[in-house]
């Protein structure tokens, strides 16, 4: 688990201000959004493929398209 004990995956995505699901636009803010959270361990590689229905292949494309460009995520503050 990516994200502290004491909140649920739920709660991280939407701390982190990241879509509740896959039903949504995929603009590059919104890609980068999801890039930046993995990287910094907000959710899990594994957590943002079953929400947001990724490939491997998929997520790497949206890394390659981010570039170093990745929006600023705010930080997740454990309890």
């Amino acid at each position: 688990m990516a994200y502290p004990r004491d909140i649920s995956i739920a709660e991280a995505i939407k701390r982190a201000g990241l879509p509740h699901s896959h039903r949504v636009h995929w603009s590059k803010a919104r890609k980068a959004d999801v890039v930046r959270a993995v990287r910094e361990d907000v959710i899990s590689f594994n957590e943002a493929r079953e929400r947001y229905l990724l490939s491997r292949a998929e997520f790497e494309q949206w890394e390659r398209e981010t570039g170093g460009n990745v929006y600023r995520i705010p930080m997740l503050e454990s309890a």
